[in-house]
């Protein structure tokens, strides 16, 4: 049984419609930014049954990003802030979004000493002023940001794959907290999107205690239960953040 695992879109679908098709597959996991020019069920209809998603930031960077996503017919198959079982028995959790600072920025150095401003979106939004909220929530661009209460309902479940946004801390721009997190979950794989890139993290696995993997900017990673993972669509290269991140 074939899972995918999508990197980045930014509103191109066709490569992953392709490769659906051609792999046989039994399940397609989008780990953020869409991005669609359309509703969501729209953009993959063709395959709309095997979709799963968490949220990138740039789900928010509109009120059509947001709309298009959330008053999707596909807004129940999100995986954010649960998890759901596949076709083959997997369990599959996610985290959807970013950290942001004037949310919470789990790192020593950032503001607050990285404590949270709000411990949930609700919270936010109470403190928000009403003309300043959206849809009864905080400003819509922090419908992407991630909560310290998503993170806590995450840790008490358990589950064999974690999807995030964010990179755990493997990564240069990483965070440490996601492998704390994927470690109270018991899992066996964390993957994530975002970056761009698809470091090789690999020597560190037996320390995290679970195997990491990025995929890249309109990448597709096929990785069974176990953690082995094999390159489907290669991909793009962001020159530009690459070169940030050297």
């Amino acid at each position: 049984m074939t899972i995918l695992y999508c990197g980045d879109p930014h509103g191109r679908f066709d490569h992953i419609l392709q490769a659906a098709a051609r792999e046989r597959a039994t399940a397609v996991i989008l780990l953020g930014d869409m991005q669609t020019g359309r509703p969501l069920d729209e953009e993959l209809a063709p395959m709309a049954d095997k979709v799963w998603f968490i949220h990138g930031n740039h789900n928010t960077d509109s009120n059509e990003h947001w709309e298009r996503l959330w008053q999707s017919p596909l807004a129940g198959r999100s995986l954010h802030g649960r998890v759901a079982t596949l076709p083959d028995g997997t369990r599959i959790a996610g985290l959807g979004g970013v950290f942001r600072e004037s949310v919470w920025y789990p790192d020593p150095a950032a503001a607050r000493a990285g404590r949270p401003a709000f411990g949930s979106r609700a919270e936010h939004a109470r403190l928000t002023p009403r003309p300043e909220r959206w849809r009864g929530g905080p400003p819509r661009r922090h419908w992407s940001s991630i909560y310290p209460d998503e993170v806590d309902t995450l840790a008490d479940l358990r589950a064999d794959i974690l999807v995030t946004h964010e990179a755990p801390g493997y990564h240069p721009k990483g965070f440490a907290l996601l492998d704390t997190l994927a470690q109270s979950m018991g899992v066996k794989v964390a993957v994530h999107g975002h970056h761009h890139d698809a470091l090789d993290s690999s020597s560190g696995w037996q320390t995290q205690g679970f195997k990491t993997y990025g995929v890249g900017l309109r990448c597709i990673t096929a990785i069974d239960p176990d953690g082995q993972a094999r390159v489907i669509v290669a991909g793009e290269l962001d020159h530009a953040r690459s070169r940030r991140l050297r």
